[in-house]
């Protein structure tokens, strides 16, 4: 279960959404969530889920790798599905004393269900197709008029980066250490639910002390490089726009137009 988590993870490459500007890249998918959100019927639904699928087939990351992503958050998609069965109006199609399941509430559960799997794939997108790197010089231009109001953009942007980058190398500490307490014989698989918790503490201890000695590492390679902050740092790599940048920017724009258009022309799917 661990290894199946993909948060952060990078899969270089030279495709085109790799080469598009990680600026575009972030400013695009803030602009999906919301888009994504403003879609209340099943046709603009299908133009979000469209859009979705043609960027992950130019993206280049095996398809694998996605559904893996979607597997970590698989029990809170089929929660949400099912408590979604028992809202919305319309024919009655099952039911059992006071609890009923109508067509609307079919037809809300599935209109959710997608809205959280195109949500989780877009942003899996991001982080699969943009290095910390390029994640840490895109965050800290995009918030540079923040720098107005005396935030410290430069030290925000690295911390969320560090955090981001080192989730996969946590992951990989968890599943060593659970791999050690089985070897000595730790049971984590059976029992009620207070003895899994119990279970959990050999686990955790040996996870925080690795971390704290991990960011005490890192602190300290950082002060050694002399590391003080953005203030007078030239960067090794300048973010351009290019022209598939414009490109991209103009068939999500194509996009989200259609999708205001369904949205008023065409009824809702949720009641």
């Amino acid at each position: 279960m661990v290894r199946d988590i993909t948060l952060g993870q990078y899969f270089p490459g030279k495709s085109l959404i790799h080469r598009l500007d990680p600026r575009v890249k972030i400013a695009l998918t803030f602009v999906y969530i919301i888009f994504i959100f403003i879609a209340s019927n099943f046709q603009s639904l299908f133009l979000m889920v469209a859009l979705i699928f043609g960027i992950l087939l130019l993206s280049g990351v095996p398809l694998m790798q996605y559904f893996k992503s979607l597997k970590a958050i698989l029990f809170v998609v089929v929660f949400t599905s099912v408590l979604n069965l028992f809202y919305g109006g319309g024919h009655v199609v099952w039911s059992w004393g006071f609890v009923q399941i109508t067509d609307g509430g079919i037809s809300n559960a599935i209109f959710i269900t997608i809205r959280i799997i195109s949500l989780i794939l877009f942003s899996s997108v991001l982080t699969f197709t943009t290095s910390p790197t390029e994640l840490t010089d895109a965050l800290e231009r995009l918030m540079k008029p923040l720098k107005v109001l005396h935030v410290k953009v430069h030290e925000i942007a690295m911390m969320m980066t560090i955090a981001l980058r080192f989730v996969p190398t946590l992951l990989e500490e968890t599943d060593k250490i659970m791999s050690a307490q089985k070897a000595r014989g730790a049971d984590m698989e059976s029992g009620g639910l207070m003895q899994r918790i119990h279970a959990l503490i050999p686990i955790l201890i040996p996870l925080f002390v690795s971390s704290f000695r991990r960011a005490y590492d890192l602190a300290m390679a950082m002060e050694c490089r002399c590391y003080h902050g953005g203030e007078g740092r030239t960067k090794m790599r300048v973010l351009h726009a290019t022209p598939r940048d414009a490109v991209a920017i103009v068939c999500t724009a194509v996009v989200c137009a259609a999708v205001v258009f369904c949205v008023v022309y065409f009824p809702a799917a949720i009641r």
